[in-house]
C-alpha cells in the first residue's frame, strides 16, 4: 500500500529550520501502514531535510558549519551566471539533500528519542515550501 500527503511550510530565509516531526508521524498514522518506509521529500534546490536534535544549540550551529563551508560569495558559477546571490543555497541544499527515508514500525515512523526530522531553508529569502511525504508498506 502507498499513501501520500503533502505539507506546507512557510521559512523566513537562510538558515530557518523547522521540526516536520509531527507532521510526518500524523500521515503516517493515517496511512494505517504499520510497517514500511516513510519518505519526506522538500520540493525545490534551495532547501534540504534531514535529522537532528532539534534544539537551540543545533539550530544555530548547523547553519553555521554550512556557511563556513560553503559560504555566500560571487566566485560561483552560479552567481557569476544569475547575481541571485543563492549560490551557496543550492550547494548546501544538494549537500544535505532534499529527501529522508525513515522506517515505519507500529504504525509511527522509527526515529531516536533525540531524533527529529527537520527542513532546513538554504535559501536567501524566505519560501513556502511544499514537503511531499509518502508512507510505503503494509
Amino acid at each position: 500500500m502507498v499513501y501520500q500527503e503533502r505539507v506546507e511550510r512557510a521559512t523566513s530565509g537562510h538558515g530557518d529550520m523547522h521540526d516536520v516531526s509531527r507532521d510526518v508521524a500524523r500521515i503516517v498514522g493515517r496511512s494505517h501502514i504499520t510497517t514500511g518506509i516513510v519518505n519526506v521529500h522538500v520540493v525545490g534546490s534551495t532547501a534540504a531535510v534531514g535529522t537532528i536534535e532539534f534544539e537551540p544549540g543545533l539550530q544555530r550551529d548547523l547553519p553555521e558549519i554550512l556557511d563556513k563551508l560553503m559560504p555566500a560569495g560571487r566566485h560561483y558559477g552560479h552567481e557569476q551566471a544569475w547575481h541571485d546571490g543563492n549560490a551557496h543555497s543550492h550547494l548546501q541544499a544538494t549537500t544535505l539533500g532534499p529527501s529522508l527515508s525513515v522506517p515505519v514500525g507500529g504504525g509511527s515512523p522509527i526515529l531516536g528519542t533525540w531524533q527529529q526530522i527537520i527542513l532546513l531553508e538554504c535559501d536567501v529569502k524566505p519560501r513556502q515550501r511544499e514537503i511531499v511525504v509518502t508512507v510505503t508498506g503494509e
